[in-house]
Formats: structure tokens, C-alpha cells, sequence
């Protein structure tokens, strides 16, 4: 029993020493949930979602569930498919208020976009 356990350790010390767990890349303007790292709230429509690689996010909503909400609110985000990874609107499900919001848009903006949101909501 010992020796498989020893076994087991070490192989996953080589794994991890050879990058096989590193963490994947999103491809495109797919972002990955575990990489989320900041939300501000905009207005009644509108949310920002930082990533640790100093991605910005911007998902619009088409009904007002955002309305009233600061920044230190929480938001429940999921993604549909338990993949762990987001890439449309339809992959991603929010919740505010205990009420869950209709996504219309899912944007990933560049720096000049990131640049010109307004600091007091710049995420």
C-alpha cells in the first residue's frame, strides 16, 4: 500500500514538474471561470469581469437585473456547461439579486476599450 502511494506522489510531482498541469490558454475570446478576478457593476445593463491575465470582460444584459447593484455585490456567474470555460452567452449564466439575468452580450475588450471605461467602474 506504502509503495503505491510513494508511487502515486511521485508520479504526480513529474506531471506537475513537466507542465502537465499547467493551466490551459484560453483560445480566442474564451476565458476560463477560475481565471476571474474582479467585477464592477456599470449600470442597470452592464458588468465588467477582470481576468489574471488583466483581461477585461463585458457582458451586457437585455433586462435590468444589475439595477441598483454596487461593485461589492455578489454575482453569481456559471458556465452551462460545467466545462469551466466561457466563451458565448450562451455558455454563461449570472445571477443578481437571486434573480437570474438575460445576457445579450459577451465581450472581450481590447486596451484602448478597457483604456476608455470610466475609472470609478474600470474593474
Amino acid at each position: 500500500m506504502k509503495i503505491a502511494l510513494v508511487f502515486t506522489c511521485a508520479a504526480s510531482a513529474l506531471l506537475m514538474a513537466s507542465g502537465a498541469f499547467a493551466r490551459p490558454q484560453s483560445e480566442g475570446n474564451c476565458f476560463w471561470t477560475r481565471d476571474l478576478r474582479n467585477h464592477t457593476v456599470a449600470d442597470a445593463h452592464t458588468i465588467y469581469f477582470s481576468l489574471w491575465r488583466r483581461e477585461v470582460y463585458r457582458i451586457q444584459t437585455s433586462d435590468n437585473c444589475l439595477a441598483g447593484l454596487s461593485s461589492t455585490d455578489p454575482i453569481v456567474l456559471r458556465d452551462r456547461a460545467s466545462t469551466g470555460q466561457i466563451c458565448t452567452v450562451n455558455d454563461v449564466d449570472i445571477t443578481a439579486n437571486g434573480a437570474r439575468c438575460i445576457i445579450s452580450e459577451l465581450t472581450k475588450l481590447t486596451p484602448e476599450q478597457v483604456a476608455a471605461i470610466p475609472r470609478r467602474v474600470r474593474p
